[in-house]
Parts: structure tokens; C-alpha cells; sequence
């Protein structure tokens, strides 16, 4: 082996150690970003960790909104199976109602009690904007 074949030969295994460290360090970057989605069933059966960032989705329950002082919400969510009380303060969405399904973003706190800092309300597939409907009934 001639010394241009000794540095290509250099070159090649520093740019793959490179390539394999710059590969390993962005999917440990996704890693800590990710967000994962659990029903309430889901939460029942695996171990997730109270200061482990998650989020839950089903349907609001009826009957179970509860509205107490100020911006401050109690709610039940539900996979039919399995229930979760969510509690949430601030502004909710306008689609959100019982019965609708919903999707909060928070901490656990026990396994059957959600903190959630976001919400967001999830229409059913049926949903049309108005001017579309509108265009159709013509």
C-alpha cells in the first residue's frame, strides 16, 4: 500500500467515525424531545415516570367537567376501558367539549391524575369548514 491509498484509507475511517458520531448524537437529541401518546389504559398497564413530559388522549367523559375558581379545570379522560383525571388551567379550546375527543400534554402525577399545561381538542372526521358546507348545500 502506497502512502495516497495509507491517507485515503485514513480519510475514509475519520469521516465514518464523524458520520457515526454525528448520527448518534442527533437521535439523542430526538430522543429527549420526544413526546409520547398514551391512552388512559396505556397508563394504567405500563410504568411512566411522574417528571417524564407525555401525553394522553381519549374522549372527555360526560358529566365530568368541572370548573372550579378562576381558569382552573378538572376533567376525566376516557379510553372506554380505562379513565384519568386531567387537571388543567388556562384557556381552553373552542372544540373542546364532553363526549369530543382530546389530546393533553403534561406530567403524570399518580397513575389515575394528569397535570396537563396544554390541551388540545380533537374534531371528529366528519368536520367541514363552513364555506365548504355552505358550497355543497348550493
Amino acid at each position: 500500500m502506497n502512502s495516497i491509498q495509507k491517507r485515503r484509507l485514513t480519510f475514509v475511517i475519520i469521516l465514518s467515525i464523524c458520520s457515526a458520531l454525528a448520527f448518534f448524537l442527533v437521535l439523542l437529541a430526538l430522543k429527549q424531545n420526544v413526546n409520547l401518546f398514551f391512552t388512559p389504559t396505556q397508563l394504567l398497564q405500563e410504568r411512566v415516570k411522574t417528571n417524564q413530559r407525555i401525553r394522553i388522549g381519549g374522549v372527555v367523559k360526560k358529566g365530568s367537567i368541572v370548573r372550579t375558581e378562576g381558569l382552573k379545570i378538572r376533567f376525566v379522560v376516557t379510553d372506554l376501558k380505562a379513565e384519568t383525571v386531567v387537571y388543567y388551567t388556562g384557556i381552553l379550546p373552542d372544540l373542546f367539549k364532553e363526549g369530543q375527543g382530546v389530546v393533553a400534554q403534561g406530567f403524570l402525577s399518580d397513575h389515575t391524575v394528569f397535570m396537563a399545561d396544554e390541551i388540545l381538542a380533537k374534531h371528529d372526521e366528519n368536520y367541514m369548514p363552513p364555506e365548504v358546507a355552505n358550497s355543497l348545500k348550493k
